[in-house]
């Protein structure tokens, strides 16, 4: 398998790995990264060379026991392209900031219940039919806009809104008991 042969090497840090990842998943990577960069094809072009860096430097951390390999560079695409839209964002907007202003990072008891409730919604949306899951991670995950949705799935515009309004009705209603909890 591609996969194991492309694992085995870099692991072991042959760039022939690199260069047969990058043949094999490059064009889902590129297909990961571009709805979040947006029409920046030069942003794009930096985060996908940023994504292929962590994934060399990183590569330790994938475990084919977690999940496949081409979930875990999924995940990494995404990830690195929110990431580097972020700090695109907070570096063009850079002011002063004063002594007094206190921070907005969550303390440790809204970060656990963050955390927690983003748990919660995973377990629903595995919980929807495998169809309804991926219009999910379309949508939400991959930040997929509803035209993109509709010509690749050859749904109309108007039907996938309407499939991704009743899914969201159906995660609310699996959800209503946790808010209560």
């Amino acid at each position: 398998m591609e996969d194991d042969r492309i694992i085995q090497l870099i692991q072991g840090k042959d760039q022939e790995g690199l260069q047969l990842l990058i043949k094999h998943y490059g064009p889902l990577i590129r297909y990961v990264v571009k709805p979040i960069c947006g029409s920046d094809e030069g942003l794009t072009e930096d985060c996908i060379q940023e994504v292929l860096s962590r994934i060399w430097e990183k590569f330790q951390g994938f475990d084919p026991e977690k999940g496949s390999l081409k979930s875990w560079l999924t995940a990494a695409a995404r990830n690195s392209a929110l990431n580097m839209v972020r700090g695109k964002a907070d570096h063009d907007s850079y002011e002063e900031i004063p002594e007094d202003v206190k921070s907005d990072s969550p303390g440790p008891e809204e970060s656990a219940i963050k955390n927690a409730a983003a748990a919660a919604v995973r377990a629903a949306v595995e919980k929807l039919p495998e169809k309804d899951r991926l219009l999910v991670y379309r949508r939400y995950y991959y930040m997929q806009s509803v035209a993109q949705i509709a010509a690749e799935t050859g749904l109309s515009e108007r039907a996938a809104e309407g499939r991704l309004y009743r899914i969201r009705q159906k995660l609310a209603e699996m959800l209503k008991g946790y808010a209560n909890e």
